[in-house]
């Protein structure tokens, strides 16, 4: 079987925080590293094409109108990482993250209805909720960020927005957040650059990016979604 494989987004999709290329979320969903995972092995998308589309730092508005225009054909599976760049602007204001929740919402509508437009009603769209590096705590030691304690509740009101957009277009969701849960700064130092930290359930690095370890995870909530889909 071959298909096209599009990954738009953040950098939760992307190679450089994990490892280098091949490394990231959306690169070991294409084709995983057996000799990390091994136990993942056969578990991948062999003879599809990948088309790597997310960017570091982007903001549902990039995706909207950066990313989506280079969809020029129909892919067969599509992964979408957005809104938590948006939050992290808006970071230790609530006001201001109320006005992002709702902004995310509003675009997000555009991303996902313009989406299933190029993509058609069969084609498999898995949207992924944020997750939260404080563990629902609002503070990440070594981070230089001062704690905001409402944090972790506009995590929330985030990801209730984006479920609420996959099931409005007959999306996929991914559930990163409950996943990812514990693995931040209760699991050690989220604020670490390491990529491949000896400590396998620290899923962070730099804060908000996924490690090699975080990588492989948010590739396996996509892949159960895809799995429960049937």
């Amino acid at each position: 079987m071959t298909g096209l494989y599009v990954a738009l987004g953040d950098s939760m999709s992307i190679d450089d925080y994990a490892g280098g290329p091949g490394r990231g979320a959306a690169s070991l969903l294409h084709r995983n590293q057996d000799r990390d995972f091994a136990d993942w092995a056969g578990r991948d998308l062999p003879g599809w094409t990948l088309r790597l589309l997310a960017r570091d730092g982007a903001v549902v508005a990039d995706v909207l109108d950066r990313q989506l225009p280079q969809l020029t054909e129909a892919p067969d599976l599509v992964t979408v990482t957005m809104g938590g760049n948006d939050l992290m602007g808006a970071y230790g204001d609530d006001r201001a993250a109320a006005a992002v929740v709702g902004r995310v919402a509003a675009q997000g509508e555009g991303v996902l209805s313009r989406l299933r437009a190029v993509a058609g009603p069969s084609c498999p769209i898995v949207v992924t909720t944020v997750y939260d590096p404080s563990d629902g705590t609002g503070e990440v030691g070594g981070s230089g960020l001062p704690p905001w304690p409402g944090g972790p509740r506009w995590v929330a009101a985030l990801n209730t927005e984006l479920a609420a957009l996959a099931a409005r277009h007959c999306a996929l969701l991914a559930d990163v957040h409950a996943r990812f849960h514990g693995h931040g700064v209760t699991a050690g130092d989220a604020a670490c650059s390491q990529a491949r930290p000896d400590g396998r359930d620290l899923w962070f690095c730099g804060v908000i990016e996924p490690n090699a370890w975080g990588a492989h995870e948010i590739r396996a909530a996509w892949w159960e979604a895809l799995q429960r889909r049937g």
